[in-house]
């Protein structure tokens, strides 16, 4: 005769106690672990939040007093106590532009060169090169615009420009060249952006889909239409984007450009004469800004660029984030 011995119950969907125990300081270490990297994300806009206070704060007394003509006004004098930034936010404008008018044609075709053209062997350290001026100290910079480019201005350029191509006439050229000024700033700026807006254009080119090209080039196209008609398009927004992104970069320069603007606080239309920056202006004067209004007025022109820059660095964001959305209509 057998007996049939029941098997004891239990809850076989219930884990055991060591396990759940363990899940139970698993999720305990996810939850600090997300804690922990949520806070250092938002550590970051509540630090641009900190910075743009304490300038604004600093800036206040200044912008208070003289209101929107501190940007308007070209009259800077610290014994009276009388400020203007026109002449800076004048130069910060007129250098980066210039800066963008000579990088924007070389980077993207060095991008499109690499992008397109350039053989496997050939891309990589091209782009490495073209990279590395970004890792250039910015006082180096100054230093060859010191000794090498502003005599190469002044002795062969300039004449070039005045007696060869009769340009000496016009406003952009008139008055003589002394060897600092806006033009040698534009050339440097230039020469610093043109990685920045070289890298984003050739990341932005070689995410174009393949069939873009292959479908331009089915229709009977050359390569340089295909290039024209079908890739350029539909990467015109990243490519817009990273040169507002190089725009940014000039519009904040502080050293190389100090170091060869000439540092003059007056408009003028010469690209010979000497100008001033807003950086320049604040790297020049705030060691000797001795009282109050004087240094408050340094930091509103500080908190203008600051403004400025992050509006131009945010459109340039929005602009290669567009690429992945596809062709600006």
């Amino acid at each position: 005769m057998t007996s049939s011995v029941a098997p004891p119950t239990s809850d076989l969907t219930a884990p055991p106690g060591g396990l759940a125990a363990r899940l139970e300081v698993a999720g305990i270490g996810d939850r600090i672990y997300t804690t922990v990297i949520t806070g250092f994300a938002a550590s970051i806009p509540l630090l641009l939040v900190f910075i743009a206070v304490a300038v604004g704060v600093a800036a206040w007394p200044a912008l208070h007093q003289f209101g929107f003509s501190f940007l308007t006004s070209s009259t800077w004098d610290p014994v009276h106590g009388i400020f203007g930034a026109a002449p800076a936010l004048y130069g910060t404008l007129v250098s980066s532009i210039l800066a963008l008018i000579i990088a924007t044609p070389l980077a993207i075709g060095v991008a499109i060169y690499l992008s397109e053209f350039a053989p496997a062997w050939l891309r990589q350290p091209v782009s490495f090169l073209v990279d590395l001026l970004a890792a250039v100290p910015s006082v180096v910079y100054g230093l060859w615009g010191i000794f090498v480019l502003i005599p190469l201005l002044r002795d062969y350029v300039v004449p070039f420009f005045k007696d060869t191509l009769r340009l000496g006439s016009t406003p952009l050229f008139s008055g003589p060249s002394y060897g600092p000024s806006m033009l040698a700033a534009g050339i440097i700026l230039a020469i610093m952006v043109l990685p920045y807006i070289s890298a984003v254009s050739r990341e932005v080119l070689l995410a174009v889909p393949r069939a873009q090209r292959e479908a331009a080039l089915a229709l009977g196209a050359t390569r340089w239409e295909t290039i024209w008609g079908a890739v350029l398009p539909y990467a015109r927004s990243g490519i817009i984007g990273g040169v507002i992104l190089g725009l940014g970069r000039a519009l904040g320069e502080t050293m190389a450009v100090t170091m060869v603007i000439g540092n003059r606080h007056e408009i003028s239309a010469s690209l010979l004469a000497p100008g001033y920056t807003m950086a320049s202006l604040i790297a020049n004067q705030f060691t000797e800004a001795t009282g109050d209004l004087h240094l408050s007025a340094l930091m509103a022109v500080g908190f203008t660029l600051f403004v400025l820059t992050l509006i131009v660095n945010a459109l340039a964001r929005w602009l290669v984030w567009r690429v992945s959305r596809g062709p600006m209509p």
